[in-house]
């Protein structure tokens, strides 16, 4: 049994390997020296979305040195989202409302929304962003710049988490908790392995041209989890990708309750871990239960275990500027959540189904 406390100390390893690489190369969205007057298409799609789309568009209107259109999909709303984007596009003629006509068969509501917005895109770069997403200063024309300059087919970031309520606290950091733990970054770029992939959905910015040649949203027009899979897919076809995660300018408010990220995070928790559940439940078992094998057959190790334990937590949260003493102090929550979520998802992967924004759709 003393081989269970070497694979816990192994595991913790691995993982702290594992942030301190993405620490350390980190990557960063530099301003570059000078802007081009390129075109920019920003494609929203947005389902019930009142709450957010009017702070959105008003960050938009404030982007600086980027030449723009705004192309938001109201994805037959039934609150005032294509109202409020009418009331901006009469300000802004760059802004610009499309309504969906039906979710045809076979397709995800999102995935519908973004590939109609990218049949009326004009620009040289395709900005797919969600509607709860907030963007400032030079920030497109930066990642532009970043794409332009690394060759990418495809650029992704996760936003900087707005964290407020309790609930929020003890589970949005978990989706940084395992990226960061499991995958160094800068992997996605420099690797030519598809296992080395990461997107976010929340901010996606492709190369026109890669994108008209794949039609990423039709390819994967009935997954829940479409950002991954088009990674994947762009790295299996030797087109060059990049996620990146810190990024102060991009900011986002996933889940405004707990209900809220259990429902959110259940769709794909497991795609985190190559759709795999017995890979994940091995992950929370040696995240949560490692320190046990150590206590009793290492114990002399302990010390050690618990330092590494708390480095973790510390760098994790620095790069994905998050709090590290909140983090530290609500890791048993956070993995008790995490539990839930992935039981919940079991579930929904042997029913194959779940329900987003009023609308059922196959998870799996």
């Amino acid at each position: 049994m003393q081989y269970a406390a070497y694979i816990s100390l192994a595991f913790l390893a691995m993982q702290l390997v594992n942030v301190l690489l993405n620490f350390i190369f980190s990557q960063k969205i530099k301003k570059p020296t000078a802007y081009n007057d390129e075109l920019i298409s920003v494609l929203i799609p947005a389902r019930n979305e009142e709450a957010n789309i009017g702070a959105l568009l008003q960050s938009l209107c404030e982007m600086k040195n980027a030449r723009l259109e705004i192309l938001v999909c109201d994805d037959e709303s039934t609150d005032r989202t294509s109202a409020i984007v009418s009331e901006y596009s009469k300000k802004n003629p760059a802004i610009k409302l499309l309504k969906s006509d039906g979710l045809p068969a076979g397709w995800l509501g999102k995935n519908h929304a973004c590939y109609q917005l990218a049949q009326h895109a004009a620009g040289a770069y395709y900005l797919f962003i969600d509607a709860d997403v907030k963007l400032q200063g030079t920030v497109i024309t930066d990642t532009v710049s970043y794409l332009k300059k690394y060759r990418l087919g495809l650029l992704s970031i996760f936003p900087t988490q707005i964290m407020k309520t309790f609930g929020e606290k003890i589970t949005v950091p978990v989706m940084n908790y395992i990226l960061l733990t499991l995958l160094p970054l800068i992997f996605v770029r420099i690797s030519p392995f598809s296992s080395h992939s990461a997107a976010n959905g929340q901010f996606m910015l492709f190369d026109a041209g890669v994108y008209k040649k794949f039609e990423p949203h039709q390819h994967f027009k009935s997954s829940a989890v479409e950002d991954i899979s088009i990674s994947r897919f762009f790295k299996k076809n030797k087109t060059k990708i990049a996620c990146i995660t810190g990024e102060k300018r991009v900011e986002c408010r996933m889940y405004t309750s707990y209900e809220a990220a259990i429902n959110g995070f259940s769709k794909n928790i497991f795609m985190f871990f190559g759709n795999n559940p017995v890979l994940a439940f091995v992950f929370w078992t040696l995240s949560t239960l490692g320190f046990v094998p150590v206590i009793i057959w290492k114990w002399q190790y302990f010390p050690v275990y618990l330092l590494a334990l708390l480095l973790i937590q510390l760098i994790y949260s620095a790069a994905g500027r998050q709090n590290p003493l909140t983090n530290m102090a609500f890791l048993p929550l956070q993995l008790g959540f995490l539990l839930q979520v992935m039981v919940k998802s079991l579930s929904l992967k042997k029913q194959k189904q779940s329900t987003w924004k009023g609308r059922n759709i196959s998870t799996y």
